[in-house]
């Protein structure tokens, strides 16, 4: 057993070795592409948070302002900022009002395009300005923007200070027309139909027979059009795609007469596998933890079914009467209702059957505190630097906390009825099948006030396949799933609480 134990010990240590070594990899060929740039922030009035990309050796050049869309962040458009930088362009990138890091919530009435859109458009404009006035700029002026921004972008663009080309990724505007704006560029993903249609759209306003990747007109010399369908990407990949970087790069190239032969970031594959090796990491630390919990037998059928099914149609009912706007971020109060509720109701059953007893010892708080720091700090901490931001400024402080009351009883039900995602993975997957389908319910019963909700299921569907995989590694080798529970309760709460858009008051209760 000891030479058993001993292997088992190499076997651990060498798969750490490797998934640092991947890790490092990754991280050194993410890096390259901001070697040789000048990367640091800018100062805009109003207190923005932006940051300036600049080639230092590079001459005079047109400034390019990037606009991430709804819930994203500055990280989030990267690739474009560093392909366009090593262009030779001055490219600022921002993080709009109520994400990200900028403290200011957002404001207005977000159903005005005159409300909000016209606070935003405000935002872009001090940000061109700041970037307008540094040395290396030569007066002219791109905006690039995605999905919510596309729009923002292409509306000033037509104000003040005036774009003399747009770029509009994954793009959605009635503000263009056969006239307006000049020299435009839409790009959408191919698994994005309805914004493949709306850019294939923007270029028949000029010629009605216009297909993908035919450019209408000549970009710099009057009116100028092109549809762009990147293959095989949606609403986040097109972000990443290579067609996509290129054909931004030589748009704003055609556009201002230059000519740039530097290669784009393609950073998407590398993001991907450093993620994965950052993932793979958690198997050897938690190998490292303590074992010998109590190892409780599956549930019986019967009142698994009981316990995955009866809070998922429950919940939605009961908490169907009430509207609480308490936390300042869309459904937030609801969100962390539906999840404490959820969690409560299945940790009542779960204790009936007596499910929870020795669950609960000592050591099962440092454990969870382990697990909460690697997500938050580990996992989070590449997200952070190189997708998007998982920052928390003091204002999400309490939004975290409030999300934390629904989120950690949740994941702690979860974990012990799962046995920490080590359970069968058909009742896995049927467990968190119904919270996703709980949480449908709810938008039907309710469409205008939770179609929020829809937004956050892709987020809620990652964390379930990363940190339930985690999960039931703790869980298995600690026999200890509430530990897991816990941890990645905190981490959940996190992930909401720094991703999603904050409002004030105002345009809540507009929206």
């Amino acid at each position: 057993m000891g030479l058993a134990c001993r292997d088992g010990g190499t076997v651990r240590v060498i798969f750490g070795l490797l998934a640092a070594a991947v890790m490092a990899l990754a991280i050194w060929q993410l890096e390259s592409d901001r070697r040789g740039l000048e990367i640091s922030p800018l100062a805009v009035p109003g207190g923005t948070p932006a940051t300036l990309f600049v080639a230092p050796d590079a001459g005079p050049a047109p400034v390019v302002v990037i606009a991430h869309g709804f819930a994203g962040s500055r990280q989030l458009m990267e690739s474009f900022a560093l392909t366009l930088a090593q262009a030779g362009y001055v490219v600022a990138s921002f993080d709009f009002e109520g994400h990200g890091r900028n403290p200011r919530a957002m404001s207005g009435d977000v159903t005005d395009p005159g409300g909000t859109t016209r606070l935003l458009m405000d935002e872009t404009a001090r940000v061109a300005r700041a970037a307008l006035a540094h040395p290396r700029a030569d007066g002219r002026l791109a905006y690039l923007g995605h999905s919510m921004a596309s729009d923002v972008v292409v509306r000033q663009a037509l104000a003040e200070p005036p774009g003399d080309a747009v770029v509009a990724v994954s793009m959605f505007s009635g503000s263009v027309t056969a006239e307006a704006p000049e020299n435009l560029l839409v790009i959408a993903g191919a698994w994005e139909a309805r914004l493949a249609e709306e850019a294939l759209r923007a270029a028949r306003q000029i010629d009605p027979n216009a297909e993908a990747f035919e450019t209408i007109g000549t970009p710099g010399q009057g009116q100028a059009r092109r549809a762009v369908i990147a293959p095989m990407v949606e609403h986040v990949g097109v972000l990443y795609s290579g067609t996509a970087l290129r054909e931004a790069r030589d748009w704003l190239d055609a556009s201002f007469g230059r000519d740039s032969e530097n290669p784009i970031a393609l950073r998407g594959g590398w993001i991907v596998l450093l993620f994965a090796a950052t993932v793979a990491l958690a198997w050897p630390l938690a190998r490292s933890l303590p074992a010998g919990g109590v190892r409780l037998e599956p549930l019986s059928r019967g009142r698994f079914l009981v316990a995955a099914l009866g809070p998922a149609g429950a919940v939605p009912l009961l908490l169907w009467p009430f509207e609480l706007q308490i936390l300042p971020v869309l459904v937030a109060d609801y969100l962390a209702l539906h999840l404490g509720l959820y969690g409560a109701l299945t940790l009542i059953l779960l204790g009936w059957w007596g499910r929870l007893e020795g669950q609960f010892p000592a050591r099962i708080w440092w454990i969870a505190a382990s697990v909460g720091v690697f997500g938050i700090l580990v996992l989070g901490g590449v997200l952070d630097r190189y997708v998007a931001n998982f920052s928390a400024h003091p204002g999400r402080v309490a939004v975290i906390a409030g999300l934390a009351l629904g989120a950690i009883p949740f994941m702690l039900g979860d974990a012990i009825l799962t046995g920490g995602g080590a359970d069968r993975v058909l009742r896995v997957m049927l467990a968190r099948g119904a919270f996703l389908g709980s949480l449908m319910l709810a938008v039907a019963l309710n469409f205008e006030r939770l179609f929020f909700l829809v937004i956050i299921l892709p987020v809620i569907v990652l964390f379930f396949l990363l940190f339930g995989m985690m999960a039931g590694w703790v869980g298995r080798h600690t026999g200890l799933p509430a530990a897991a529970g816990l941890g990645l309760g905190l981490v959940l709460a996190w992930a909401l609480g720094v991703t999603f858009p904050m409002f004030d008051s105002e345009a809540l209760v507009a929206g």
